[in-house]
């Protein structure tokens, strides 16, 4: 049986700096689960976004309502401030998922104030991850898995007779994730000795994960990592890498628009580099987690392999 979905009134805005993820705040989306369905207690998950509410969803399946506040790829979680409606969410969540490191201290502030307090699921917590590293968590392939056992745990435990079918659900996932698997093998195979370059730092997890090295000039990696704009000085060491033969392929991140990120792309093209698109969230309309993913894997391994 299919899950119904509401969704808020998405309010779209213009994107327009260097730094950043994206514009806009869509309000919350969620997911409901179906109690006929369900052989134990339908439990409430609030996740702050879309990148880990996703996963949540297919976890919990018809024992989960899941509400993700930043339902929207248009959504920025560094800027997003908790609305009413959203500590609501928070004040009757059974479970809270938000990914730490700063990236959505919005989250960990109304789950901390709620009451009574939910089980909270740290993702960084789960990482091991520590302040001032990458926040960008769901770029990590090993994470992935760590993370789906983690939620099935919490869940369990709170709908003890749902546990079997919690972990079908998990078993279930292990299965959609196969393409996931496969794809960052094949792209592991074409990734020895290659570098790249990125207009933004969303995707270095799993860069490194493969074995690419990284070209990007580190003042520019440094001062756009912060959420700032690079030197000159910067952006002329990233022109000159990519004039110059330095980077096999550049990923830019798409949902990101402004002058010197296109002034990157418009070089990696003059230079014959090619240039690979890639998102710190999915597209709203490019389906699951591992469709979202494997999209971009592949494109990746395609341009590292017809430039080989």
């Amino acid at each position: 049986m299919p899950r119904a979905v509401t969704t808020a009134v998405a309010v779209l805005a213009v994107l327009s700096g260097l730094a950043g993820c994206s514009g806009g705040d869509p309000g919350p989306v969620t997911e409901t689960g179906d109690p006929a369905n369900c052989p134990g207690e339908v439990l409430d998950v609030v996740v702050s976004v879309a990148q880990w509410g996703s996963l949540v969803d297919q976890l919990g399946g018809d024992c989960t309502n899941v509400t993700t506040v930043l339902g929207s790829g248009a959504g920025d979680p560094h800027d997003h401030e908790a609305s009413s409606g959203d500590i609501a969410a928070f004040e009757d969540a059974d479970v809270v998922v938000y990914n730490g490191l700063g990236y959505d201290e919005w989250a960990a502030d109304a789950a901390g104030g709620a009451s009574p307090r939910p089980v909270v699921l740290e993702v960084a917590e789960i990482a091991g991850a520590r302040t001032g590293d990458d926040p960008h968590l769901w770029y990590e392939p090993e994470l992935v898995p760590r993370f789906a056992d983690a939620v099935t745990q919490a869940l369990a435990e709170l709908s003890a007779d749902a546990a079997p079918y919690l972990q079908q659900q998990r078993q279930l996932l292990t299965t959609e994730l196969q393409p996931y698997v496969e794809a960052l093998a094949r792209l592991r195979d074409v990734s020895a000795g290659r570098t790249y370059a990125a207009t933004e730092p969303v995707f270095d997890r799993t860069a490194r994960a493969v074995g690419l090295g990284d070209a990007t000039p580190a003042g520019y990696r440094d001062a756009v990592g912060n959420e700032g704009e690079p030197a000159p000085g910067d952006l002329a060491a990233f022109e000159a890498a990519l004039a110059e033969g330095a980077v096999d392929v550049l990923l830019y991140n798409s949902q990101t628009a402004g002058s010197l990120p296109e002034q990157v792309r418009d070089a990696a093209e003059a230079a014959d580099v090619p240039v690979v698109e890639v998102t710190e969230s999915a597209p709203d309309d490019d389906g699951s987690f591992v469709e979202w993913q494997v999209d971009q894997l592949d494109r990746l391994s395609d341009a590292l392999e017809e430039t080989a």
